[in-house]
């Protein structure tokens, strides 16, 4: 970028990164079961591979939104920090799981010879950048991190997740005072793990937009279905929003309009974590929902405004899935465009995608708004 292009910069987003997280290696097999079923010559590495990030890590330094991005160290959680999501009993296992060289924790999920201090160091640097924003030293904070951990619930692992990062985070900001965290998670899976976490708490609200996936077994009992809207406390604080493959762009920009914007406004929460799954994608091999770049910085931009209303500006972005190598990055530097409010991409969309289907996201969207206004307390008179 030309000295010119960078004069005015005003903010920036801090990142918070630890190449340490690349020692966690899931192994190969046929795409995430690690099966090698005897007659294929090339077995694929785990979709959950240190490539992804790499390439991440390579966008923010080398790309054009670069003079953007302050970098920042992360650190290891200490197994303490776990407890206030994680039980004792959980924690202890996995560390078990890493003292015997490791173990399978769940269909999909690898424990192998370094991907313990990886997990650590995935938690202890999205604390890291919450804790960043609360002590004032800015407001947009981005934990570029892995294994990642949406699905890691209290009590045991799911879906490539071990140690929850967002759901630590949230935690860290109201035991700092916070009185209510929104989350918002666009991940092409449902963030089961963080809305267990919260579930039966009226302070958390959790807000999951995936694709209609349902439950996949024991690890991941949760249907992630409209009606699983929390308990107690938290009846109406779990707000599912499964959409239909092929939703694309502009049918995700009628979901945030309609659905997460209206929410957000009525909680009136005093922090905000964007939960950024690049598995969303139009070309990403675990879902089939076809955001692009637009669609990217379009949720970014929304975020962000939704932070500047009601959070002082202050915004949490943590890194979970998104397993195609190229595309993934090129779609967190959409999300970050967005998230700065840049007027005019730095980059321009150039990959051919599959196409929309934004009528029947639209009469999906619709659907939810009504039974979202019938069913949850908060919503009814939104």
């Amino acid at each position: 970028m030309a000295p010119s292009a960078t004069a005015g910069i005003t903010e920036r987003v801090d990142v918070f990164w630890h190449e340490g997280m690349l020692n966690h290696d899931a192994g190969k097999g046929v795409f995430d079961t690690g099966v090698d079923p005897g007659f294929l010559e090339v077995l694929e590495q785990h979709p959950e591979n240190a490539e992804r990030v790499k390439n991440m890590v390579s966008i923010l330094k080398r790309g054009p939104i670069s003079p953007y991005i302050s970098w920042h160290l992360g650190r290891p959680a200490q197994v303490p920090e776990l407890l206030s999501f994680h039980t004792q009993e959980y924690i202890n296992e996995l560390v078990e799981a890493d003292r015997v060289g490791g173990k399978k924790i769940c269909d999909g999920t690898f424990l192998n010879p370094g991907s313990w201090d990886a997990a650590l160091l995935a938690a202890g640097t999205t604390l890291s950048a919450m804790k960043h924003i609360l002590d004032g030293h800015g407001k947009l904070a981005y934990a570029l991190v892995r294994p990642p951990g949406h699905h890691a619930q209290p009590t045991q692992a799911d879906g490539y997740c071990f140690l929850n990062n967002a759901g630590l985070a949230v935690q860290l900001a109201m035991d700092s005072g916070c009185r209510k965290v929104v989350v918002i998670d666009i991940d092409v899976h449902y963030g089961n793990g963080t809305a267990e976490g919260f579930y039966r708490t009226d302070k958390v609200l959790t807000i999951s937009l995936h694709m209609n996936h349902g439950s996949w077994g024991p690890s991941h009992p949760q249907n992630g279905s409209v009606d699983e809207l929390g308990e107690g406390d938290g009846f109406g604080y779990n707000l599912n929003i499964p959409l239909p493959n092929g939703t694309g762009d502009d049918g995700y920009e009628c979901a945030m309009n309609e659905l997460v914007v209206p929410a957000v406004n009525k909680f009136l929460p005093d922090m905000i974590v964007l939960v950024v799954g690049l598995d969303s994608s139009s070309l990403d091999p675990n879902g089939r929902l076809c955001l692009t770049r637009v669609g990217y910085r379009n949720i970014g931009h929304i975020a962000r405004s939704l932070a500047d209303v009601h959070s002082i500006g202050r915004l949490l972005i943590v890194q979970e899935g998104g397993y195609q190598i190229t595309y993934s990055a090129l779609c967190l530097h959409a999300v970050l465009e967005g998230v700065l409010s840049l007027p005019e991409p730095l980059l321009l969309e150039d990959v051919v995608s599959y196409p929309e289907d934004k009528a029947l996201a639209v009469k999906v969207v619709e659907s939810i708004k009504k039974y979202h206004t019938e069913k949850v307390p908060f919503l009814k008179d939104a």
